[in-house]
């Protein structure tokens, strides 16, 4: 797995970002994995604060309130198009997560920063293969898919 991040958002000190680096690299990598995505798939990560999230959130999904995790899949299935020889692009898409909301969640929840900035790369990257949580089920689903990656990579619920 190829993991490309950027740092836009800069309350992380450049000494944190090497051991957040590494949590995010096993949480997307296990994600993909247990979601049976391509092994040798590409992601971008980009950390950034709550304006900018606002404005790609109204820009993209037309909702004028920060988030904490955006999504922009390059594999979305499209009816029309041939199967040619098989070709799978490995290169999954776009995660865009904000450090304030991270931040603020995970206090809310009770628990670390970097699990939280995982658990929002892992949920990002199970969007990005297809995964959502508009019905029921399919939410039950993918929360499933988000412990079994958090439990398997260390960073369990406090």
């Amino acid at each position: 797995m190829l993991l490309d991040i950027n740092w836009e958002e800069q309350t992380i000190p450049e000494v944190e970002r090497e051991r957040i680096q590494g949590y995010f690299e096993r949480g997307i990598s296990e994600a993909i994995r247990v979601a049976e995505g391509p092994e040798e798939a590409e992601v971008s990560l980009t950390l950034v604060d709550d304006r900018r999230i606002h404005e790609l959130n109204r820009e993209f999904r037309g909702v004028d309130r920060p988030t904490d995790v955006l999504s922009f899949a390059l594999q979305d299935e499209v009816e029309e198009e041939p199967e040619i020889l098989d070709f799978e692009d490995e290169i999954l898409g776009d995660i865009i997560i904000s450090v304030e909301r991270a931040r603020l969640q995970a206090e809310e929840y009770g628990h670390s920063f970097e699990r939280e900035l995982v658990y929002l790369a892992v949920h990002g990257t199970l969007h990005l293969l297809g995964y959502d949580h508009e019905a029921e089920e399919d939410k039950a689903e993918m929360r499933r898919q988000e412990e079994t990656v958090m439990n398997q990579i260390g960073l369990l619920r406090e």
